[in-house]
């Protein structure tokens, strides 16, 4: 298959528990001669800032696809619904204590620290139009409009490039729908269970070297 595009997880999938960028895989992503679109649960200022650093396109998807920001392009797309996620906290506030991260900075979702169960706050939200995904470094509410994939295939859209010619490199719960869209979805080895089971090509090596070994072995460096 051609390869027209990569979108790639950032936390956990090139970085590691810490947080700390794998250099090989920067080195490699820099080295892609196809466009690589940034992925991530963070916020736009974070994943824009993450791309310069990195050495790749400017374009970037974030908050979980409920942002995207194209390269050149000062200004943020807002494709999910914050009040949506609003009504939603207050619920689960009904039950447990909750922080909040970085929320006067998030567009279209509130990020909260994993202090509760998941689980049961979906339960407690359903039906009211928000997902509640566990990034592995928080959990995010998010309008169930939006997600990874659909912000991809947006994204590709807007390139004029296939999404089914994309290659997707995740490893959790929030990346499942990117790896789905994509032609090839690849989970690093430190993956979620769920996102292995979705996935293409699951790697032998974990976070960042994961990604240098995906890309190796589907011949783009």
């Amino acid at each position: 298959m051609e390869i027209e595009g990569v979108a790639v997880d950032i936390d956990g999938t090139i970085t590691d528990k810490k947080r700390s960028l794998n250099c090989r895989a920067v080195e490699a992503l820099r080295r892609l001669k196809v466009p690589v679109v940034l992925a991530t649960g963070n916020m736009p200022c974070f994943a824009r800032t993450a791309a310069k650093l990195i050495g790749v396109s400017d374009t970037v998807i974030c908050e979980n696809g409920g942002v995207v920001r194209f390269e050149y392009d000062g200004d943020d797309v807002v494709l999910g619904d914050k009040e949506k996620c609003y009504r939603a906290l207050e619920v689960i506030r009904s039950r447990y204590e909750v922080e909040l991260l970085d929320d006067a900075f998030r567009k279209s979702e509130i990020c909260l620290r994993r202090t509760f169960p998941r689980e049961e706050a979906e339960r407690m939200v359903e039906g009211m139009g928000v997902r509640i995904l566990d990034s592995g470094f928080a959990y995010h509410i998010v309008d169930a409009e939006v997600s990874k994939g659909k912000a991809l295939r947006y994204v590709a859209d807007h390139l004029g490039l296939d999404v089914g010619k994309f290659v997707a490199i995740g490893d959790s719960h929030n990346d499942i729908d990117m790896l789905e869209v994509a032609g090839i979805g690849v989970a690093v080895a430190n993956a979620d269970v769920e996102l292995k089971r979705v996935a293409d090509i699951v790697t032998s090596k974990p976070n960042g070297d994961g990604v240098v070994e995906a890309l190796e072995f589907l011949g783009l460096i």
